[in-house]
């Protein structure tokens, strides 16, 4: 990760200071503050550096609310029509559905304790620092370093369905994040060539708590932990369930992730005013990802056979594991990983000027990729002391490591059985669970090679236009699923092991065109995109309760986009600028074998139209000051949350009006603005996990000072 910031500027020696304060409706002050040095310390090193710290005050409310265990999805009859408009299938149906609960004494989660207003703060913190060396007058180095801290309290969505800017969280959220990013940029000539070497490092650390109540709503499996075996079984109703409990669904997730990523890349380009001209060269990255994720909604007092009580639980004792020991005593699942990734590529294009009117780009793109994925994604099932006794059984989940060896082999943890047994290709029958099958023959890695290509051809009649149209593709890399191998209930489906990469295909005509002397600019392009095996993230816990990936479908995307400024001559100091888009989006083929999936869908996140216009005009005041007074607006049309049907929820449309009112001399500046005028509630993204619609808005009407 490159992380782009001014550079140290090696002409004088200069600082400044910013502070911005600001005040949101119905939430809490916003205070800003950021100092800068630039120091040349000799005529060959210059020095900059930057110190900072953001404080966000919260603008959404947790309220109070109760849940108990009789709205789990276990208990969900066929029919129940879900927050989103989608009624439940029958093989989405609770397994438990149609059950007399009438004798069963349901606990309530109440989150009165942590019940607040204004309680999504976020405070950002941390230094840059950067030095810029002139090894010689062709050669010069750039080195940075960054260090962020942030820190969270709270959620930072509401729920729709409560009032506006509300919450309901059943547990002290948080999230403490920082990174260090050291990054280098060296420069220079060899013979008749430019040379650009580029490197990063990123090293980053993460705690975070969420709150996991709402699953409830999704996890079938969740009275398994909260509720008497005779709840949670098939067996037992009505009156033979007197004297049973089931506990509060509280639950909670802590997660710790550790993130290392490099990336190196070296360009070497021919001089650009040749008729001829290229620039090639090759690009490496290398990710190392270790996340350690505990589900904690394990009651120790359940009853199994009038036992109450789970054994101890471990990772898999093959598997990579973040940790040594037994997991905290009510983690009822774990997911362990460590995740690699590498890439490399080699890229070149070439451009020739036909006539002073045109020129044609030929490029190219070599790829080659490998991810890889070990740890485990652990159960307790098995684990109960009145069935099984004091023991770990390490039944069910996914033993990672085991599955993605590609040594042949795959011991079968898909019961409570034991002792388990191990598989090669010889023990396979027939009759073998066809996720063990799945198992021996799963892949070591996920990983591609390929190339991809740009063809583009431009014409510039004369020195303010410009026309191009434009051939090219991309790709994304794919990836191993951690739950691989799990059949969906119709079986019709089965979670892939890996996914291919998919695939964008790309033709655009576009034009940069100045007019009227200068004074109006219009940059513009219509395109169409045609995605194959397009992928796609299902959260589906009929199948599986953790999330999973598959080419899902292909798609096609066709629109057309710009933006414009224009300063006219005839009214000095003014300048209105603005951009556009329209898109026409849709699934062309379904691939994922579900109904979730429909052709003629639009694709996530993808609006039939989005712009902005600014406004700005600027005059000098008898002072010697130069005012100014810029109103803007944007505006967006609706769209889908996601293209996956029993996840996905409409996102509103929207505008955002906003003011600044300022000036500035030569050495200081002072701004009032006011974002959010209207004080629209204006939902920037959604997510309808674990039937919970979440929406991110944008802050609720703003109005401040900025100083510098």
């Amino acid at each position: 990760m490159r992380i782009i910031t001014n550079k140290p500027d090696p002409s004088d020696t200069y600082g400044s200071f910013k502070l911005e304060s600001s005040f949101t409706k119905d939430g809490e002050p916003s205070q800003k503050v950021e100092a800068m040095m630039n120091v040349p310390i000799s005529d060959k090193l210059t020095v900059r550096g930057v110190v900072f710290v953001d404080d966000k005050g919260g603008y959404i409310d947790n309220v109070h609310g109760t849940l108990d265990m009789s709205q789990s999805a276990r208990f969900r009859a066929e029919g129940t029509v879900r927050a989103n408009g989608v009624p439940v299938n029958g093989f989405r149906a609770g397994f438990g559905a149609g059950k007399d609960l009438s004798q069963v004494d349901f606990r309530v989660a109440d989150n009165t304790d942590f019940v607040e207003d204004d309680f999504n703060d976020a405070t950002y913190s941390g230094a840059r620092i950067s030095g810029l060396y002139d090894i010689n007058d062709d050669w010069n180095l750039l080195v940075s370093y960054m260090h962020q801290e942030l820190e969270t309290d709270g959620a930072f969505f509401a729920d729709p369905n409560l009032g506006d800017y509300e919450a309901q969280r059943y547990v002290n959220e948080s999230n403490d994040d920082e990174f260090d990013n050291i990054a280098w940029t060296l420069t220079g000539r060899i013979a008749n060539l430019d040379v650009v070497y580029t490197g990063a490092f990123t090293d980053r650390e993460m705690d975070q708590v969420i709150d996991y109540t709402s699953y409830l709503f999704v996890g079938q499996y969740m009275p398994y932990y909260k509720c008497d075996y005779v709840v949670y079984s098939g067996f037992y109703d009505g009156d033979d369930l007197a004297g049973s409990t089931c506990y509060a669904p509280n639950a909670h997730v802590p997660v710790h992730a550790e993130l290392q990523i490099q990336t190196h890349e070296i360009r070497f380009s021919t001089d650009a005013t040749n008729r001829w001209r290229a620039t090639f060269g090759a690009f490496y990255s290398d990710l190392d990802l270790e996340e350690r994720v505990d589900f904690r909604y394990l009651s120790q007092d359940v009853l199994f056979a009038g036992v109450a009580g789970f054994a101890d639980n471990y990772s898999q004792p093959t598997a990579w594991k973040s940790e040594e020991g037994a997991y905290p005593k009510n983690t009822a699942f774990r997911n362990d990983i460590h995740r690699t990734d590498e890439n490399y590529g080699i890229f070149g294009e070439i451009t020739v000027d036909i006539s002073d009117q045109f020129a044609v780009t030929l490029g190219a793109r070599y790829y080659d990729y490998e991810v890889d994925m070990e740890g485990s994604a652990n159960s307790s099932f098995c684990n109960s002391l009145g069935f099984f006794g004091n023991n770990d059984a390490n039944a069910f989940g996914t033993n990672i490591s085991d599955l993605y060896d590609g040594d042949g082999q795959f011991t079968n943890i898909f019961s409570c059985a034991s002792p388990q047994q191990t598989f090669t290709e010889a023990d396979l029958t027939p009759g073998t669970d066809p996720r063990v099958i799945g198992g021996v023959r799963a892949p070591d890695v996920a990983e591609d090679d390929g190339v991809i290509g740009k063809i583009n051809l431009s014409w510039t009649p004369d020195d303010n236009q410009l026309y191009y149209i434009t051939f090219s593709e991309g790709f994304r890399t794919g990836l191993l699923n951690r739950p691989g191998g799990t059949p969906n209930p119709q079986g019709n489906f089965t979670v892939p092991y890996d996914l291919t990469s998919d695939e964008l295909t790309n033709v655009e005509i576009g034009w940069k065109v100045d007019l009227l002397d200068g004074q109006l600019r219009l940059n513009g392009n219509v395109f169409l995109m045609e995605i194959k095996d397009m992928q796609t993230t299902i959260f589906d816990t009929s199948i599986v309760n953790l999330f999973f990936s598959d080419n899902a479908a292909d798609a096609e995307v066709k629109g057309i986009e710009g933006e414009f400024i224009w300063a006219p001559n005839s009214i000095d100091g003014l300048t209105v600028s603005g951009g556009y888009s329209f898109l026409d989006s849709e699934i062309t083929k379904k691939i994922t074998p579900t109904d979730d999936i429909v052709k003629g869908d639009e694709l996530a996140y993808a609006p039939g139209y989005q712009g902005n216009l600014a406004v700005r005009y600027e005059w000098q005041l008898k002072s010697g000051l130069t005012a100014h007074v810029m109103p803007h607006i944007s505006f967006s049309d609706d769209s889908w949350s996601d293209v996956i049907r029993i996840n996905r929820i409409k996102i509103d449309s929207w505008m955002l009006a906003g003011l600044t009112v300022g000036v500035e001399s030569d050495t200081w500046s002072a701004t009032l603005f006011v974002d959010n005028l209207t004080d629209e509630k204006a939902a920037m993204s959604t997510w309808f996990g674990a039937d919970v619609e979440r929406t991110v808005y944008a802050r609720p009407l703003t109005a401040g000072i900025r100083a510098s």
